[in-house]
């Protein structure tokens, strides 16, 4: 198989023709005519028992010829393009073959390609720091998670709800003087100031008393999920049952004792400090890659295809639909639970698509610009990571992931390198 030519018919669009010699045209013919023979019904012979010659004659001399050519033409036309030196995108082909016999064959595709991209300016980008010191109140705020996550709630009678208690109530929904679908609930259990319910519901619950009996009018949000009550003024009818506060443990070394390998309430601090420390600085790293990416964004210089957007978007809706499987449901179920539909889902991550397509892009003519290949050494030690990593036998990671896109993470990874280097801080 060999490239006759390439030629850019518009922006981000390449005519490819290629010939494909008659060895291996016909190589391709005979194995289809071993998978097709078998349904193959000629009279005077078994069924599947027919030569080829005989079916040819039969149906025609070039009955196999089409779909020989759709075995050999995806590789075909990525050979091509390696060799014309583009970038295939996943995309619509348009393929015309233009001669098949036992000589070989000729196709033109029409493909979409990598964009032509500029970038300036990369070294230098000023960003703002995160600052990592960690405070007492850092400190403190953690702690206070830990005797939250192991406080208690207890009842009490002397005062009205306040704010982060959580009461027991009855409530009615009524629309127009009407009890309304999903707005009716008894003995419900809800922290107040946690934004469960709608805007102004929980708020007009606090200053009521255990055993009172009252309406509040609220109004459901424009863009709520339910059309009918889309907007609509509305009464609930209240009443509450029991009030009930949350209480801390009392933080001391006993209480250290049982809940970590620490001694003391000054130990576990010094812990959760180093802790924090570390996680001040992966925060620190990711935001400082963010800034960068949205400047690479701007920097960026190129007609993007829509092919690449939306195929990253098939990437993000791949890995989400992965880790939902792995939390026991599947991306269909999600959609009928949450209502959205595949529209509304691609829509949803249209806009981090293209961020992340351009990212690429800029990174990509990065380290083309500054040398930051990959070579087979490299490749295959970012194979062995991997199937570290996931505990799997290296050729499973092989099978799974090409040299070619591999090679091209790694340069990607050593251009954000090179670029996070030579950033500048913000004055």
């Amino acid at each position: 198989m060999s490239l006759k030519s390439s030629n850019k018919v518009e922006t981000n669009r390449y005519e490819l023709v290629i010939e494909i010699d008659g060895t291996s045209f016909m190589n391709a013919v005979n194995a289809v005519y071993k998978k097709q023979v078998k349904n193959i019904t000629i009279p005077g012979f078994r069924k599947g028992k027919a030569p080829r010659s005989i079916i040819e004659r039969e149906y025609g001399e070039g009955v196999f010829y089409e779909d020989a050519l759709k075995e050999l033409y995806p590789q075909a036309i990525e050979d091509a393009a390696e060799e014309a030196g583009i970038e295939l995108v996943r995309d619509n082909i348009d393929l015309d073959i233009e001669k098949a016999d036992k000589e070989g064959a000729v196709i033109k595709a029409v493909v979409t390609v990598e964009p032509e991209v500029t970038v300036e300016n990369y070294k230098g980008i000023a960003i703002k720091p995160m600052s990592l010191e960690i405070t007492d109140e850092d400190i403190d705020a953690d702690v206070k998670r830990v005797l939250e996550r192991n406080s208690r709630l207890v009842t009490v009678e002397d005062r009205a709800a306040e704010n982060d208690d959580t009461v027991v109530i009855d409530f009615k929904g009524l629309l127009d003087g009407e009890a309304f679908e999903g707005g009716t609930a008894e003995n419900y259990s809800l922290k107040l100031g946690s934004g469960a319910f709608i805007p102004g519901f929980e708020d007009k619950l606090i200053g009521h008393t255990t055993g009172e009996e009252f309406t509040i009018d609220v109004t459901f949000p424009e863009d709520y999920q339910v059309d009918e009550l889309k907007g609509k003024p509305v009464q609930f009818e209240i009443k509450i049952h029991e009030i009930k506060a949350t209480e801390l443990p009392e933080l001391n070394d006993e209480f250290i004792q049982d809940i970590s390998e620490f001694n003391t309430v000054d130990e576990y601090k010094a812990d959760v400090k180093t802790k924090l420390e570390e996680s001040r600085k992966t925060e620190a790293e990711n935001d400082k890659e963010r800034q960068i990416a949205e400047k690479l964004e701007e920097l960026l210089q190129a007609e993007v295809p829509e092919a690449m957007y939306n195929n990253q978007v098939d990437s993000i809706i791949d890995e989400f639909s992965m880790n939902l499987r792995a939390q026991g449901i599947d991306l269909r179920t999600y959609m009928q639970y949450t209502g959205l539909t595949a529209d509304k889902l691609r829509e949803t991550y249209y806009d981090r698509a293209v961020s992340q397509v351009k990212v690429r892009l800029a990174l990509k003519k990065i380290a083309e610009l500054e040398g930051l290949g990959a070579g087979d050494e490299d490749v295959e030690n970012k194979y062995t990571e991997l199937a570290d990593t996931y505990k799997v036998d290296v050729e499973r990671v092989k099978a799974a992931f090409s040299k070619k896109d591999i090679a091209g993470d790694i340069a990607v990874s050593r251009a954000m390198d090179l670029v996070k280097e030579n950033t500048v801080n913000e004055e």
